[in-house]
């Protein structure tokens, strides 16, 4: 079996990154053909939760269970 085939099925979803900046740069960067994902910047929302803006356009928080999702 080809290391490609078993590769895959191992896609990693938003919510399984680490609820690190670093890693959900990782992540974007990957999910983007490895062109370099950043942070334009950060805020705290009205609900107390760090926002951050991201070059490709989305905007990023933790959500009550501390995974990453899109705002």
């Amino acid at each position: 079996m080809s290391q490609a085939f078993v590769r895959e099925g191992d896609d990693q979803w938003l919510n399984e990154v680490q609820p690190t900046v670093p890693a959900l740069i990782h992540f974007l960067t990957r999910e983007n053909n490895g062109i370099r994902v950043y942070e334009q910047k950060s805020f705290t929302d009205d609900k107390g939760r760090v926002v951050h803006v991201m070059s490709n356009g989305l905007s990023y928080a933790k959500n009550d269970k501390g995974e990453w999702e899109v705002r």
